[in-house]
């Protein structure tokens, strides 16, 4: 089953938001949450990134990449990545996978992977 990650077009004016806000950073309006879940697109470029090593205990890796990814769509996100030699600029492809788990709950996220 194929798993998304939603932006929030704005019915007034077609602002794309991520992640959601109350009102739309473009227009102003949308005082009745007048947003359309869009998915987010799943490549982009690697705008930077880095490697965390002091992980909380539950995380089963002794190191983690994260990055910033500029999507197709112009929407920056972060996300875990998954890339052996990883440099700015390169094109990326994202997967929604478990990123977590904490007891049985299971946390979905977007992991990047060299396109």
């Amino acid at each position: 089953m194929a798993r998304e990650i939603y932006a929030y077009k704005c019915r007034k004016c077609g602002h794309t938001h991520y992640p959601y806000r109350m009102v739309c950073k473009s227009c102003g309006e949308n005082e009745h949450n007048e947003f359309d879940q869009v998915p987010l697109p799943k490549r982009g470029k690697l705008l930077t990134w880095t490697r965390a090593y002091s992980l909380p205990a539950d995380f089963e890796v002794p190191s983690l990449g994260l990055a910033i990814v500029e999507l197709e769509n112009g929407i920056r996100m972060t996300g875990q990545l998954r890339v052996d030699d990883p440099r700015m600029g390169m094109d990326v492809r994202g997967e929604v996978e478990i990123v977590r788990r904490e007891g049985y709950d299971e946390r979905y996220g977007m992991v990047f992977y060299e396109a």
